[in-house]
């Protein structure tokens, strides 16, 4: 479904992606791993078609998104629904505002209509009668399943996950992982997750491949992952601070 060729960008003078290549099918989870700062964010931004790359080509279903309208690449950005790293829910809507927001800015869609969407996405992702909430009554958990809930009000064919459990607590970051699987079990779509978390990434992932300084080094499944011989990628899922990528991103 997303296929990434020889993708480079440079932020000023430091090259963040370097010849980039990453094939990502129909109905899989893939997981990108990596330390902080390495680049998995920048990944997610090009395949959503907020970043451009300098050189190389992204495509979603055979359509190179850099040669496309912007009004094209805006229809396929509503195939995608992305939950970010702080949730980003807007403080001044209320809750079921901010999963309505998308729907009632790109769908003609009746206010009954809206409001069964709203309670539906709730339901799914485990939040029952808090349409009327705002963010600011909600813990750092609740808030990254209200997120998640309108990244799946419009029905998305692919949903991103940046950092999915960076900000809250180990139960919690569970119960994430096990709701990121039931949507994926429930909703038939493609995901990507970027996280440096490998516990979450062994739990969710069908695959996953490995960032460092600016390429996919290694590709796998959770159990090929983990018994790895590269020396790069068996240092950063044992959490060591001794070998080849100590002090580099």
């Amino acid at each position: 479904m997303i296929k990434i060729r020889k993708v480079t960008k440079f932020f000023d003078k430091k090259k963040v992606l370097d010849n980039l290549n990453l094939n990502i099918a129909h109905g899989e989870t893939f997981v990108i791993i990596g330390r902080s700062g390495c680049g998995k964010s920048v990944l997610l931004k090009h395949i959503m078609g907020i970043l451009k790359p300098d050189s190389g080509e992204i495509s979603i279903d055979g359509r190179n998104i850099g040669k496309i309208s912007e009004k094209d690449l805006n229809g396929i950005r509503l195939r995608f629904g992305m939950l970010f790293q702080s949730a980003a829910l807007f403080d001044s809507l209320t809750v079921g505002e901010n999963v309505a927001f998308g729907l009632a800015k790109h769908k003609k869609i009746s206010e009954e209509e809206l409001r069964r969407v709203v309670k539906e996405k709730l339901s799914l992702v485990g939040l029952e009668s808090i349409e009327d909430l705002m963010p600011s009554e909600l813990s750092g958990g609740m808030k990254k399943r209200v997120a998640l809930a309108r990244a799946i009000a419009m029905n998305p064919e692919v949903i991103l996950y940046d950092e999915p459990t960076t900000g809250v607590d180990p139960i919690m970051a569970d119960a994430i992982n096990n709701l990121i699987l039931d949507l994926h079990s429930k909703l038939s779509v493609t995901a990507v997750a970027v996280t440096h978390d490998i516990s979450s990434a062994y739990k969710i992932a069908d695959r996953i491949g490995m960032l460092y300084q600016g390429r996919i080094i290694e590709i796998g499944t959770p159990k090929e992952i983990e018994k790895t011989n590269n020396p790069v990628v068996h240092q950063f899922i044992n959490g060591s601070a001794y070998g080849p990528i100590a002090g580099h991103t």
